[in-house]
């Protein structure tokens, strides 16, 4: 109800503990109720980190046990819902934490420990000789005792594997334990009334995926795009209280929300042209009225920015880049693909589908994003230090919003070159081009690179309120050149009429002296 402002849910993952707090909820329930009206039993989720999993599962362990009078006012607790409320017993095991990262012998005692727990909790005793007859047994126990097929849910089942990354030798003892592990869910599918799985990638070679052919994956369903995450009319109806309480900060209500759809939004995981916010982020910003990278700064993951370098990717093929649909689904650790893992992992998201094709483009899903993995490539890619990174922060966002782009090359870019270790750096043109293209997106600003016109691609493409800022990069050449090409290639040609001005820049670098020789600058 409109007035009533109702605490927000920071950190609190359980859906038991926040509906009898009565904390902020998004009521997700009637997609729930979509997944457990289909004729399916084996469902495969996966998700950024952050995303909601847990909520979800701990959502689904509630609607299982019968836990009805905490459904009152959401979809599924309606009388009309049709949903029987009827008592299952629950196994749920959650992998986020534990002594995985100790290698395989620490992940089998964690995967007993889990077991033990569930056991208890259910009242059965735990048999068997090995993990995987433990878990059947446990299935088998339960059914026994209550009368009714169990309901598992396994929450971040790749948290295991995830933490041995850049581990070939232990990441492969431990997926032996846990493939053995998860199979029980498919040997044991007549005693299983639902089974729910949750994780960040979906893993090759494990045979929850090759043995399992009965499990459904809704991670690419346009019929679940929404399951996770928060809508733009949810956020709209539901922090009606929180947006207005900040919007007059940020010059009005229509102005706060398209900034809060900039920073937080854009989050899409499916061919359906429907995009969300990342829960974490939003509701730390509605907590203290602060645009701040939130999401990000919880924790990037480290394996990630390993795989950058391992793979020798460009930083400017990150924005708009073509994948396929199975590409997009994969993860082997054999032969990782550095854009899946990457839109796995929540730092690329789907802009557009070519059904045709059956292929996705992928970007960044927001400002947030963008900026702040920009500044984590120029700390650990380029390892350019704190104060180098301060010194460009501090002059060049305003210097370009007014126009003043000889200073913010002469005052801002050529320091920030200078700082960049001589034995990382190249002499290649590309190269010159992904540092220009992490400094604008670890700005803020909005840059794309390799941009797509009728005659050719601009270098870079750089744009605020009232600048557009075309540049054309040249390690042989002279700036002049570099401006004729503008203008010759008519870059600039999709931005004529948009009451912008616009800017053509050239320019040149040393390739020996890793440097800035030259740069002109035409209007």
């Amino acid at each position: 109800m409109r007035g009533v402002m109702r605490r927000l849910p920071i950190a609190r993952q359980v859906f038991w503990d926040i509906r009898e707090e009565n904390l902020l909820y998004v009521d997700k329930t009637a997609r729930i109720l979509e997944m457990l009206r289909a004729p399916d039993r084996v469902f495969f989720l996966a998700r950024p980190r952050r995303f909601g999993k847990t909520l979800l599962c701990t959502t689904l362990h509630a609607i299982f046990d019968a836990r009805r009078e905490l459904f009152d006012g959401l979809a599924i607790g309606a009388a009309d819902s049709g949903w029987e409320w009827k008592k299952y017993p629950v196994i749920r095991l959650d992998m986020s934490a534990g002594g995985f990262s100790d290698g395989a012998a620490a992940c089998a005692l964690s995967l007993q420990d889990r077991l033990v727990s569930a056991a208890r909790r259910l009242d059965v005793p735990l048999r068997g000789e090995t993990l995987a007859t433990r878990f059947a047994a446990l299935i088998e126990d339960v059914r026994a005792k209550y009368g009714e097929k169990a309901a598992v849910i396994i929450d971040e089942y790749d948290s295991p594997l995830l933490s041995m990354i850049g581990k070939p030798q232990e990441f492969n003892a431990m997926r032996e334990i846990l493939r053995d592990f998860y199979r029980t869910v498919k040997v044991k599918e007549e005693d299983l009334r639902f089974t729910f799985i949750t994780g960040i990638t979906k893993f090759s070679k494990v045979s929850i995926f090759s043995a399992l052919n009965n499990l459904t994956d809704i991670t690419l369903d346009p019929k679940y795009a929404d399951i996770c995450g928060i809508m733009q009319e949810e956020m709209e109806r539901d922090f009606v209280e929180y947006i207005d309480k900040h919007a007059a900060k940020f010059g009005g209500r229509d102005a706060y929300l398209a900034r809060l759809r900039n920073f937080y939004n854009g989050y899409r995981f499916t061919e359906k042209p429907l995009t969300v916010y990342n829960p974490y982020g939003l509701l730390l910003h509605f907590n203290n009225g602060e645009f701040h990278s939130y999401w990000f700064e919880s924790g990037t993951p480290n394996y990630l920015v390993e795989l950058l370098k391992k793979a020798n990717l460009p930083i400017i093929e990150f924005s708009n880049v073509q994948i396929t649909v199975e590409d997009l689904r994969k993860f082997d650790l054999e032969n990782l693909e550095p854009t899946s893992v990457l839109f796995q992992s929540g730092y690329l998201t789907i802009k557009d589908y070519n059904a045709d094709f059956e292929r996705f483009t992928l970007d960044y899903p927001n400002t947030e994003v963008r900026g702040a993995f920009a500044n984590e490539l120029a700390t650990s890619y380029l390892q350019i230090p704190l104060f180098k990174k301060s010194s460009v922060l501090n002059k060049v966002p305003e210097l370009l919003y007014n126009g003043e782009i000889d200073r913010a090359l002469e005052e801002g870019i050529k320091p920030f070159l200078a700082g960049i270790p001589y034995d990382i750096s190249s002499k290649e043109e590309k190269y010159f081009q992904s540092v220009f293209h992490i400094i604008f997106n670890m700005l803020g600003l909005r840059c794309r690179s390799e941009v797509r016109t009728a005659s050719g691609r601009a270098d870079s493409i750089v744009e605020t309120p009232k600048y557009v800022y075309c540049f054309e990069f040249k390690t042989n050449g002279t700036a002049d050149v570099a401006l004729a090409q503008i203008d010759t290639k008519e870059y600039l040609t999709a931005w004529t009429g948009t009451g912008k001005t616009l800017v053509k820049v050239g320019v040149v670098f040393d390739g020996e002296k890793r440097q800035i020789c030259e740069w002109k600058v035409g209007r």
